[in-house]
């Protein structure tokens, strides 16, 4: 009987051991007692070279390790000399059938030889050198076609068929039949690799796969993990008997597994919540948390439970045997107390190794007595019950790791004193590490955590709250003060909380009719946040539609629209042909952006020594008298109107009492243009509510004035001024070195009170150049969640066993300009990590892009001149002719169908494919654009109207799952992330140094304030070059300082590249 482990990885391969070696994984087969290993990685042609090297040919289509590299070792059996067979790897990620789909496939083959021939025509297709396990955009199906025509006598398997992430079957990227991936070559499939979250009797239970063989192997990423799962073969010791066992069946004798609990992803839940469902329990909730109402991370369980057509229990006909292990080390460490990886199980397991012989002849068929007699009696009863099935399985959920347990600790305390390596006086005064409780024991039943059932009573009981009851003193006074109010709002103390508890108060316990109440904040996604968390308070069937909510642009649009006016809104590129125009005519020398710019600061009541030039007045005057000529109005102008028509008296009744009671949200930032529209409509209304913070004014350059509140209390009589100073937000660490940094400025020490808990240091990382930089933020947001490949998320699980591990949405990168995103998008993209982009970016400006938006414009609207107009001449170059409109007539005719039907993702692609512009880069970032829109009016609503947050990119691909949000610090301004990274911590970048623009150190000071306080648990500062001045005079022990080009490791240091 062979042991034969097929599936391993060379240390070419991303994330793999150094010691991935011939000579050491045949050190590991020896120790582990396997006779047949996989080569792994036959593509890689470097690996293949050392392959050629270090191997001879052996029996038909085997190799065996030269003599000469053989390590010699007394724990390792030197009666065997296992064999090597030529296998491989290869990641294809394709769409098909409308999904991107990613699989992986495990290759088996007759020789070196036939490797290099199929690496050839694979090299064709994608890159093989960069790693081990090559990523090609090729259809498992044609890559299947492929390898059998050039190597008839290969074996083509699907790799860890139930991985959620990277399989055949996995629930993310997958397919639910052998069929839809392979087609009309599915025949030519004989076998499946089952993967280390399921077991023979989970896939017993579909049907679909009797005909397949089923195989279990490791996917060993260092020599130490070999044999996590095996197959036990009685076959004659040749490629072809390895043919007929895999592909036939004829001499495979079973499978030694992982216990398919053990796996992170076996079971549905939610980690945050300390919450593991089955599968049906998640059908019960509709996939949505009981507790915080997210979606729950779906397990490897429910997939097979999605495909299954057989109750648990059924054992199909030709069933193979199986076995279920754990590895020894970890049995040693159950029944001992201590981890697997400390000194003294290591010790011991080098000590049965040497005195007993390979492992899985320990953990199979060594008699218990000779364990005993050697190890003591804790462990011997270990393997016993391990053989027996006797554990208890804790699964893994939601990245969770299960735990197997083979004892309690009060049997652990029971020593009989046998353990020869155990100093007893240590036993009494070291704990116990005890197994993990933060899971569920069996399926549906909790361990240490609240039952289902008790979740959903939670649940209940938190539905009956609201943001009212659930106020602090502070809190709750703001929300229920009559008269003005105004809200000194810090940091993370409930400011939205607050805003949703007046809203709620106003509502429900003064009968405020809900018409009478006007909520203004400074993006659409807050004003859309508002709206629902109001909702969400008063519960179904409470009225809120004529509660209106919005920025002052769109609360000044919909006034001017209910008065009657009647007038185009200009877009930014129709105002830059204007301003152009004028410009020309006028030969006034300023370029077309500096004049928009200081029109809009003119609009905003900014003052601006600009305005004082005679020139520049006559300019602007002609800009505006085009305006009107047109019936358009640019954004300013909707606030400009609205506060003229409500000082002239040029209104229709009864508009006031849209604003008897006025909310302004983030109250800081207005500029004066703003502040005269407030007291306008404060004037018309009975109450004012305003919150904010002035250390967060970040728009000095748009006239706003930090000194706000100090003028509005001068300014009002009796207004009840509340401050808020406990934080919920940031950990101590964050809100320490944030407040020593804005008490910098005038005005003294600040006063908020974290209420988390501690958590770790704020980190200063230091790079030495900015490619540096962003290559730590990418290699650092991999460590954040765990790892980006199966084998990284072990290593890193191990390395943060005390920290938490990160989903991609819960990590934000913030820079001071967008200017600072190439770089960082290009590391992120070289480690796969998905990402976002938020903010108004340049390529929006791009010909081809503002062309085709004017084009969807005049789709919507056909009355649009502008639209027409420039659309003509961006897009085909043309001036307004009857050829021109020949052509913009058929490609209306043609589109305008699918400007209704189809969402703006696909309309994007297929206006792309028609105009020729698939590889334009400017368009493809205007196609990830529109990946976030249902309608394509809800899209070119966002893409006039957008600012800050409001405008989302997706990076190198569409991710359904979560992903990096990458944003400007202003733009970050009023949301919260675990995990921030503030990229360009440096002189020059922060304070901002800007050769036409004097920096207001203040201001830019605030603005660092509130990137770091928008950390919840963990903020990374870094720089390149020298640190910036808000960082130089911190107090000593606020920050912990490293060096991002060598990260530290034990007994040394790695030094880190974009391509390790």
């Amino acid at each position: 009987m062979y042991i034969a482990d097929l599936h391993i990885h060379s240390r070419y391969s991303r994330a793999t051991s150094k010691d991935c070696t011939p000579e050491h994984l045949d050190l590991w087969a020896r120790k582990k007692g396997i006779h047949i290993v996989g080569s792994g990685d036959f593509t890689h042609p470097a690996w293949r070279e050392e392959l050629k090297e270090k191997l001879k040919p052996a029996e038909g289509g085997l190799y065996v390790l030269k003599e000469e590299y053989r390590i010699l070792d007394d724990t390792a059996a030197d009666t065997f000399a296992p064999r090597f067979v030529v296998t491989g790897e290869i990641s294809s990620i394709y769409k098909k059938n409308g999904r991107v789909r990613k699989v992986h496939s495990l290759i088996l083959l007759p020789s070196l030889e036939a490797a290099e021939k199929i690496s050839e025509k694979l090299e064709e297709i994608g890159n093989i050198h960069s790693d081990g396990r090559p990523i090609l955009g090729v259809d498992c199906r044609d890559l299947l076609e492929i390898i059998l025509e050039l190597c008839p006598d290969a074996m083509y398997v699907p790799a860890h068929i139930w991985t959620p992430h990277f399989s055949l079957f996995g629930a993310f990227s997958g397919f639910d039949t052998v069929e839809e991936c392979f087609e009309d070559l599915s025949d030519h499939i004989h076998a499946m690799e089952t993967g280390l979250s399921s077991d023979p009797p989970m896939n017993w239970r579909v049907s679909a796969l009797d005909r397949y063989q089923l195989i279990s192997n490791s996917d060993a990423h260092s020599p130490a993990k070999l044999g996590r799962e095996a197959n036990l073969l009685d076959i004659e010791l040749s490629y072809e008997g390895l043919y007929e066992g895999i592909q036939n069946g004829k001499g495979l004798y079973g499978t030694i597994e992982f216990f398919p609990e053990e796996g992170k992803y076996h079971m549905d839940g939610h980690r945050k919540c300390n919450l593991c469902l089955t599968p049906l329990e998640t059908e019960k909730y509709s996939g949505i948390c009981p507790v915080c109402g997210r979606k729950i991370t779906i397990g490897v369980s429910h997939r097979v439970e999605q495909l299954a057509d057989r109750m648990e229990g059924y054992i199909r006909d030709n069933a193979k045997l199986f076995e279920s292990l754990v590895p020894l080390p970890e049995v040693i460490a159950a029944s001992v107390g201590h981890s697997a990886s400390s000194t003294k199980v290591q010790r011991e397991y080098q000590n049965m190794l040497r005195r007993l012989g390979p492992e899985f002849e320990i953990l199979r068929t060594i008699p218990a007595e000779d364990i005993r007699s050697v190890s003591g009696r804790l462990i011997s009863e270990g393997i016993i019950r391990l053989r027996k099935g006797e554990v208890e399985r804790i699964p893994g959920f939601d990245g969770e790791y299960g735990t197997i347990q083979l004892f309690d600790a009060r049997e652990l305390e029971e020593t009989d004193g046998q353990m020869s390596f155990f100093d007893m006086l240590e036993m009494e005064t070291e704990k116990v590490q005890k197994p993990d409780t933060k899971a569920v024991k069996k399926a549906g039943e909790a361990s240490g955590l609240k039952s289902a059932a008790a979740f959903e009573s939670e649940r209940v009981k938190r539905s009956g709250l609201n943001d009212v009851l659930d106020l602090n003193p502070k809190q709750k006074e703001a929300a229920e003060a009559a008269g003005d109010v105004a809200v000194i709002a810090g940091p993370g103390t409930g400011k939205t909380k607050t805003l949703v508890s007046r809203i709620v108060y106003l509502l429900r316990n003064r009968k405020v009719k809900p018409s009478e109440i006007t909520a203004v904040t400074f993006t659409n996604l807050a004003a859309d946040q508002l709206y629902e968390r109001v909702q969400a308070q008063l519960g179904k069937g409470k009225k809120t539609s004529n509660l209106q909510v919005g920025t002052f642009h769109a609360v000044c649009m919909t006034f001017l629209k209910e008065q009657g006016e009647e007038f185009t809104l200009i877009d930014r590129e129709e105002a830059k042909t204007i301003a152009r125009e004028i410009l020309e005519e006028h030969t006034y020398k300023m370029s077309v952006k500096e004049f928009l710019e200081s029109v809009s600061r003119e609009k905003s009541g900014v003052v601006q020594s600009v305005a004082k030039e005679e020139a520049w007045r006559e300019v602007y005057g002609e800009y505006q008298r085009r305006l009107k000529a047109q019936k358009l109005l640019d954004f300013d102008d909707l606030l400009v109107k609205t506060a003229d028509k409500i000082k002239k008296k040029e209104t229709l009744p009864g508009w006031e009492k849209r604003f008897s009671y006025l909310l302004i949200d983030e109250f800081q930032d207005l500029n004066p243009r703003q502040m005269e529209l407030m007291q306008l409509w404060r004037e018309a209304g009975r109450e004012l509510f305003v919150i904010g913070d002035a250390d967060q004014s970040i728009y000095g350059f748009r006239g706003a004035d930090s000194d706000c509140f100090r003028r509005l209390a001068k300014e009002t009589a009796h207004l009840y001024v509340a401050e808020l100073e406990e934080n919920y937000r940031s950990s101590p660490e964050i809100l320490s070195a944030a407040l020593e940094v804005v008490s910098q400025n005038s005005g003294g020490k600040r006063k908020l009170h974290a209420n988390c808990k501690s958590n770790v240091p704020v980190r200063q990382i230091h790079a030495q150049s900015d490619m540096a930089e962003a290559i730590f933020v990418a290699k650092e947001i991999g460590r954040l969640t765990g790892g980006l490949g199966m084998l990284e998320a072990q290593t890193h699980s191990e390395q943060m066993q005390d920290r938490k591990i990160r989903g991609f949405d819960e990590i934000a990168v913030l820079y001071r300009t967008h200017r600072q995103a190439d770089i960082l998008e290009t590391c992120l993209k070289k480690e796969g990590i998905p990402y976002i982009v938020a903010g108004r970016e340049s390529f929006l400006e791009e010909e081809s892009v503002q062309g085709s938006i004017q084009f969807f414009k005049y789709l919507r609207d056909s009355e649009n001149e502008s639209a027409r107009r420039q659309s003509l001449a961006r897009l085909w170059k043309l001036e307004d002719t009857e050829v021109s409109e020949e052509i913009l007539r058929a490609t209306s005719q043609k589109f305008a169908p699918f400007y209704i039907e189809k969402k703006p993702k696909e309309f994007v692609q297929l206006w792309m494919e028609e105009m020729g512009l698939t590889e334009n880069k400017s368009m493809r970032k205007l196609a990830k654009t529109a990946v976030f829109y249902e309608t394509m009016d809800a899209f070119l609503q966002a893409l006039d109207f957008g600012v800050e947050s409001d405008l989302r990119r997706c990076g190198d691909r569409e991710y359904s799952a979560g992903a990096v949000t990458l944003m400007t610090l202003h733009g970050a301004k009023g949301l919260e992330f675990p995990a921030v990274f503030i990229c360009g911590a440096a002189k020059g970048r922060i304070p901002l140094e800007n050769e036409k623009y004097p920096a207001d150190i203040e201001e830019e000071r605030r603005l660092f304030y509130v990137g770091m306080t928008r950390a919840k648990e963990e903020l990374i500062l870094t720089y390149a070059g020298e640190e910036s001045e808000f960082l130089s005079g911190l107090a000593e022990g606020l920050l912990e300082k490293e060096e991002a080009d060598k990260r530290k490791r034990e007994g040394g240091y790695e030094q880190l590249s974009l391509f390790s």
